[in-house]
């Protein structure tokens, strides 16, 4: 069990990722977007200039580091806000997590066969993998740097972890959950609904 991914939503799509670039020295995957009513994606190297005078309009911006993966999306908050968290699961992990979402009448999204989406009711949702080869790959780099700790900002810390932990089947120890090597940890003081991302710490 891993947490490799997580989807971060802002006003401030921009310059989210302009820190993740510069300063945590990720890479720019590709750019999601439309121009008019036609969807397209641009690689590194396309300015933002020149994105902008194609008309271009961003829906996903797609970073990576090592064996972490994250996605930035425009949004209606500053602070950058967790839509979800990718992990990565065996298949016996996996069963286990849906049964439970099966069994407690939480809403599960299946899309395009790549991708099960879990409702928490807690605000933000799972994104759960059984074994892929993407997924081996990615975690698999010789640079396989990772999420340490996942600190998260809630207005009810205890809730949001409880959530977590019961759909994994795993404990906490109160508002920390431990995934694998990752500590996601909920602290108070946050807006209720999507939790804020409020640290991160990569080894």
């Amino acid at each position: 069990m891993q947490l490799f991914h997580y989807h971060l939503v802002t006003s401030k799509a921009r310059e989210v990722e302009a820190r993740y670039i510069g300063k945590l020295g990720f890479d720019l995957v590709a750019r999601h977007g439309r121009i008019g009513e036609d969807l397209t994606s641009y690689e590194p190297g396309t300015s933002w200039d020149e994105l902008d005078a194609a008309g271009f309009k961003l829906r996903l911006s797609e970073l990576e580091l090592g064996a972490v993966n994250v996605v930035i999306q425009p949004g209606q908050w500053p602070l950058p806000r967790v839509d979800h968290i990718g992990i990565a699961l065996d298949d016996e992990e996996f069963e286990l997590a849906v049964a439970v979402a099966e069994a407690t009448g939480l809403r599960i999204q299946e899309q395009g066969g790549r991708r099960t989406f879990v409702s928490t009711e807690a605000g933000y949702r799972l994104e759960l993998h059984p074994p892929r080869d993407w997924i081996e790959d990615l975690l698999g780099r010789s640079d396989r740097l990772q999420v340490a700790e996942l600190h998260l900002k809630a207005d009810d810390p205890d809730t949001k972890a409880g959530a977590l932990a019961d759909i994994l089947g795993i404990e906490r120890a109160g508002a920390d959950v431990e995934i694998g090597e990752t500590l996601v940890r909920f602290v108070d003081g946050g807006p209720q609904g999507r939790p804020e991302l409020y640290g991160e710490l990569f080894v």
